[in-house]
């Protein structure tokens, strides 16, 4: 009893209480299904990549694997808390002056470690802790792939929206080349503008080749997100039109900031990793107190062939390890795992702030690209006329092909910039809610398994 009272509690966790702001500092955007946040863009093509991405995404497969393995060291660990029991035989010969005879033994040896200081229970509290860690990265690891195969989709779209942009562009230069050569075959206009319409032309037809190989980098890397070789990916044709860049309708509601502490896989690796330094301040501290172990034995034999089962022997003890003196290795090593504890508190409550922080720059990028989105529209607009009234005002000799030229320059980029306005748009929705979920859109599992 007196020894009992030695064996340490389990150490506790230090406050890991974040005081997380009750609401964010951006406005939410409206909250509509419940489904997967990815649902709300309604695109068929984008639902069946996120869903190959997630069943044979090879990060995925690794981080399942690890939690496979933790489970295991766990139930090691656990096992360790219960008697162990194993076999013993030998069978020989022995040779002397009275000649030569066979020999055997056999019997039972056992070990059962009553745990009085704690350790035990320590490195189970240790194990459960690492094998939560993994689990939570292997969500955290579903929730990056469905944000970059998202992310990636919306690029290979941006693509094709800017080859069919490309197409407009180049054949409205080519109407304006045409006028322009055949006012110069009229003797109205000078060859220099023959030539500035032509580099102009030239100058677009020059994207192409950048833009291809934008495209197939987003291909490529979607092919690699679904596990396959880069090259091989068949990706099918949107429902609507391929130009088109995919919109994102009303999504699943994200919560408050509080709800990252329980969505955000990363966020709870950091809780699970700051219970396992606590419970690794708790098995150095059980080094500090005795430990008793109880070995015991059952031999069967006297060492000889004829005589294998003519005795029996069981045995039974106790050993008892009492720590004195090491020259204070202990203790500093109590010390570090306390350090470590510290450290890993930090870090829990950083990976929450970067995890705000991701959510916070989202709901900003995304009420920016709304409004930038009206004045690009207007711009545009505003560009179709001017080239409509310059072109005018060119036949009738009224404007230059300097003034065609600007307006035609001003029209193809406010169309560049609506474009890359709606697809940036699109990945900040991504973004939010790749910040403020998990995969699966929902809150993660209960609390570390002890």
């Amino acid at each position: 009893m007196l020894l009992a009272g030695c064996a340490t509690t389990a150490v506790e966790m230090p406050e890991a209480a974040i005081a997380a702001p009750v609401t964010y500092a951006a406005d939410l955007p409206a909250a509509g299904l419940d489904e997967a946040w990815w649902q709300a863009f309604s695109d068929p093509v984008l639902d069946t990549l996120i869903a190959r991405g997630l069943s044979a995404n090879l990060e995925i497969s690794a981080a399942s694997d690890r939690v496979l393995a933790a489970a295991a060291l766990l139930r090691a660990e656990q096992g360790d808390r219960l008697p162990t029991i194993d076999g013993a035989a030998q069978i020989g010969v022995e040779r002397d002056n009275d000649g030569t005879r066979g020999t055997a033994g056999g019997g039972l040896l056992g070990r059962f470690d009553l745990d009085l200081s704690g350790r035990l229970g320590a490195e189970v509290r240790l194990a459960a802790a690492r094998y939560a860690e993994a689990d939570y990265l292997r969500s955290d690891q579903r929730r990056l792939v469905a944000a970059a195969i998202a992310a990636q989709y919306v690029e290979y779209r941006r693509t094709g929206a800017q080859l069919a942009l490309l197409e407009e562009s180049t054949e409205l230069q080519r109407q304006t080349l045409r006028i322009v050569t055949l006012r110069f075959e009229a003797g109205l206009s000078a060859n220099l503008d023959v030539r500035r319409a032509a580099a102009d032309l030239a100058q677009t037809r020059a994207r192409l080749g950048l833009i291809e190989v934008a495209r197939a980098e987003s291909k490529h890397a979607l092919a690699v997100l679904l596990g396959e070789a880069p090259g091989t990916l068949d990706i099918p044709a949107a429902v609507d039109d391929e130009s088109a860049i995919p919109h994102y309708g009303a999504g699943p509601a994200i919560g408050g900031p509080a709800n990252l502490l329980r969505r955000r896989g990363d966020v709870l690796a950091a809780e699970a990793r700051l219970a396992a330094a606590a419970a690794q301040v708790g098995i150095e501290q059980a080094d500090l107190r005795p430990s008793l172990v109880v070995p015991g034995s059952i031999l069967i034999g006297d060492g000889s062939l004829d005589g294998l089962f003519s005795s029996f022997l069981a045995t039974l003890g106790a050993a008892l390890d009492l720590p004195l003196f090491d020259g204070g290795r202990r203790r500093a090593e109590v010390e570090a795992a306390r350090a470590e504890l510290e450290a890993s508190q930090a870090e829990y409550r950083q990976a929450f702030l970067l995890a705000l922080a991701e959510a916070e720059n989202a709901l900003v990028a995304i009420s920016a690209y709304r409004q930038r989105s009206e004045a690009l529209a207007e711009a545009t607009e505003q560009s179709e006329t001017a080239l409509s009234q310059s072109n005018a005002l060119y036949r009738e000799g009224l404007a230059s092909l300097f003034d065609v030229l600007d307006a035609q320059r001003q029209l193809i980029a406010s169309r560049q910039s609506l474009l890359d306005n709606r697809a940036d748009l699109a990945i900040a929705f991504i973004a939010l809610h790749s910040a403020a979920a998990s995969a699966d859109g929902g809150e993660m599992s209960g609390p570390i398994p002890m």
